[in-house]
């Protein structure tokens, strides 16, 4: 059964996430994302453990907040474009913390709902490029929203890279692999779109692209390994001769 847009934002606001979809939804996902994707995580320790916080990451996939999600020690929170919150989906998504965004506009009950996650203190994921950049090669354009509401909220901005969910011939991600920032705090910024704009432009932004490009150079574990083994018995067959 489908949920109306504004059901949707209601439960978002007053329930959040369902602790037990979500604890369930993680435990089957772990061990698939991590096996078959390759996923790993550094920096989860920067993530507080209490309080709000907006984590900034680039944008690829439809994949993104859900991997982001199972290496997140906290539940995590989303926006999702309307089209998704469809049929029996919608509540899946809201339960799994996700609420519905209209594109093409400002959409004012979802900043509102955003802002309601951040100050009940929970952990809220905020694409800055506002839709996917699939092109491996780019990171797309910020704005400057999703750092305006933390400065407004009080909430921690922790950067976040994520690298592998790029589109590929299969559609599916392939060594997914997710980097952490330090936290930013933004308690001596004024919620003005001059502030946001510097620290997203001068400080987050290079930062998450910086993270990004280091993380697509680095060798998958497996292409390491095989690696390592060829060396290895390059070397011992120089020894036998």
């Amino acid at each position: 059964m489908s949920l109306p847009y504004e059901e949707a934002h209601r439960l978002a606001r007053t329930k959040g996430s369902n602790p037990v979809v979500y604890f369930l939804a993680k435990m089957l996902l772990v061990p698939v994302m991590r096996l078959v994707f390759g996923l790993t995580a550094t920096g989860t320790e920067n993530i507080p453990k209490t309080g709000p916080v907006v984590l900034i990451p680039n944008h690829k996939s439809f994949w993104d907040p859900f991997f982001i999600a199972v290496v997140c020690r906290r539940r995590l929170h989303f926006m999702g474009k309307a089209e998704l919150f469809t049929d029996w989906r919608a509540r899946l998504f809201v339960a799994l913390g996700g609420f519905p965004v209209l594109r093409g506009s400002s959409d004012d009950e979802a900043i509102e709902t955003a802002r309601a996650v951040l100050e009940r203190g929970d952990v809220l994921a905020l694409f800055p490029e506002g839709t996917r950049v699939p092109d491996p090669e780019r990171l797309g354009l910020p704005r400057r929203g999703a750092a305006r509401l933390a400065i407004e909220t009080g909430a921690v901005i922790v950067p976040t890279a994520i690298s592998g969910t790029e589109r590929r011939r299969s559609h599916l991600p392939r060594r997914v692999r997710i980097a952490f920032g330090e936290p930013v705090p933004v308690t001596d910024l004024s919620p003005t779109p001059e502030h946001a704009g510097l620290l997203l432009e001068q400080t987050l932004w290079p930062s998450i692209t910086e993270e990004y490009q280091r993380l697509r150079a680095t060798p998958g574990t497996a292409a390491a390994a095989l690696a390592a083994l060829g060396i290895g018995y390059a070397i011992l067959r120089r020894r036998s001769r």
